[in-house]
């Protein structure tokens, strides 16, 4: 009895495991998914619009983006997007998008992003202020110009 007991929890355990692993590999995408908030770099329509008169595209190919995205830590994302949103989406826009990795077992687009999505464009992008020059004051540290003695007069 204690032997059957056994190989059913073993086999508990490996059925557990699989469905565990199936469940992440299903949903890859999702799992992996980056959240990146920058400004954008670049955002561009992959098919001009006057190529669309006469033709017989998809709304998924009239609507097709490459996006860049400069993150808050300097790094730079890149993806393709079939979202409608980044129509509206313009360089120096500040947002918060979604990027999807491509799985790694698609070997000829692995670590690379797909179907970027917009989730919100934000106000600020929390810029630092431009590095000071060599030998210039500190904008605290500038005194005001004392009145000669000629205007005391």
């Amino acid at each position: 009895m204690q032997a059957i007991a056994k190989v059913l929890r073993r086999f508990l355990l490996v059925l557990s495991i699989g469905i565990l692993i199936w469940m992440v590999l299903s949903n890859y995408i999702f799992v992996f998914s980056k959240s990146v908030t920058g400004e954008i770099m670049e955002v561009e329509r992959v098919t001009q619009p006057t190529a669309v008169i006469g033709s017989t595209m998809s709304a998924e190919q009239m609507f097709s983006f490459a996006v860049m995205i400069r993150s808050e830590t300097g790094e730079i994302y890149s993806a393709s997007s079939e979202d409608r949103q980044w129509a509206v989406a313009k360089k120096g826009y500040c947002v918060e998008a979604r990027f999807y990795p491509y799985p790694p077992w698609n070997l000829d687009k692995a670590g690379t992003y797909f179907n970027a999505r917009l989730v919100k464009v934000l106000s600020d992008c929390n810029r630092a202020p431009p590095p000071k020059a060599p030998g210039e004051p500190a904008a605290s540290a500038q005194v005001a110009p004392a009145p000669s003695p000629q205007s005391a007069k």
